[in-house]
């Protein structure tokens, strides 16, 4: 995996024809200017666009209240399709056109190795972005903050759930991608550290996936569980398969899965699929943060629906936020770093982002969840 990631940061080096400008943009008297390249289409289009929601439902409220030191954030995600290509050229019409003062909550593994030579040879903060790999955690950049949990942590939590279960027979499928591989080689070291046999390995090609043929090759494995390594439609197109035969593993799944969509796709099939969370359950409204996210949810009007994936995004706009304000009223990317650095941990209940001088790696807190009958996640 990190061969391919650095094939691809060489590649969008060489993308980056034009020699990029250094210096403190995107900040003006009256506006803040947050630059997001994410996937509003295709398959993971429907839950990346949730995540827009929950931000920018976030950002609403506090330039309701004033901005931050007077300052409105404006925030405008653009689509890239999930193409690397695309996120590459993105960023770099926001660092040179657009002149964003940050990168927000890009989308992938491999989108987001592609644009940190840029945001780095350009002094920008890149900010949340929505991938778990190792590498963003284990090599620091201080112009990188990271927010949710590692994939690491995440399999590391699932398989250590399989064990005291008494799982012996696990296999994983997984799609062939920078996504997909950064999952499969999380889970491989999790299982070979807790000495857990996992000796099925099912690739997928997003692109043009063989949903039957992943299936049968689960089917003649007869596992006990199955961990998926992918999201968004390959999930639902794979389980549906799986479920089209008479073999019925317990499904784990990683905290990009959407619960909108399982339940949207799959309907009462989705009962007792397990998937690692990363934030604080919505079910649980004595954490101040919930209460607030739902609260906002509800003014909004009797069509807005909570949803996992939006709330994620709305705690990535809240750590944003204090950020922001911990920077003071002469806001610059220097003063923003520092501020995140030094102004201590940011906590939601068990959920806690840490930053340091020397470690931007944010949470690393996991749970597990089941889908219930109601299709709701239970803790």
């Amino acid at each position: 995996m990190k061969t391919a990631l650095k094939a691809v940061i060489l590649s969008s080096a060489l993308l980056a024809a034009a020699p990029l400008l250094a210096g403190d943009s995107g900040v003006g008297d009256t506006e803040i200017l947050i630059g997001s390249s994410a996937v509003l289409t295709g398959p993971l289009g429907p839950q990346t666009t949730e995540y827009t929601v929950g931000s920018n439902l976030y950002f609403d409220a506090v330039n309701a209240s004033g901005g931050i030191y007077g300052r409105k954030l404006v925030y405008k995600p653009v689509d890239d399709g999930f193409d690397v290509k695309r996120t590459v050229e993105n960023t770099r019409k926001m660092l040179l056109e657009d002149r964003v003062f940050l990168v927000y909550n890009s989308t992938g593994t491999a989108n987001t190795a592609a644009i940190l030579p840029l945001v780095t040879e350009n002094k920008t903060v890149i900010f949340g972005p929505v991938t778990g790999a190792t590498t963003f955690r284990d090599n620091y950049n201080r112009y990188l903050f990271n927010v949710r949990a590692s994939y690491a942590n995440e399999a590391q939590r699932i398989v250590q759930q399989q064990l005291v279960v008494g799982i012996t027979r696990l296999a994983m499928v997984y799609q062939d991608d920078g996504f997909g591989n950064a999952l499969m080689t999380e889970v491989k070291n999790a299982a070979q550290a807790r000495k857990l046999d996992l000796p099925t390995f099912v690739k997928i090609d997003p692109k043009a996936p063989d949903f039957k043929a992943a299936a049968a090759a689960i089917v003649q494995a007869d596992p006990q569980a199955v961990v998926m390594g992918t999201a968004g439609a390959t999930f639902t197109g794979f389980v549906k398969a799986l479920n089209a035969t008479a073999s019925h593993p317990v499904i784990y799944g990683f905290s990009v899965v959407s619960t909108d969509m399982l339940n949207r796709e799959l309907g009462t099939a989705a009962r007792g699929i397990v998937l690692a969370q990363i934030m604080p359950s919505l079910r649980n409204p004595s954490v101040p943060v919930v209460q607030e996210y739902l609260r906002l949810t509800k003014a909004k009007g009797p069509d807005a629906k909570p949803s996992t994936s939006q709330f994620e995004g709305f705690i990535h706009a809240k750590i944003l936020v204090e950020g922001l304000k911990r920077a003071g009223k002469n806001l610059s990317t220097e003063s923003f770093i520092k501020g995140l650095e030094t102004g201590g941990d940011i906590s939601f209940g068990k959920f806690v982002a840490h930053y340091s001088p020397h470690s931007h790696t944010g949470s690393s807190y996991v749970e597990l969840a089941i889908l219930d009958t109601d299709g709701q996640l239970r803790y």
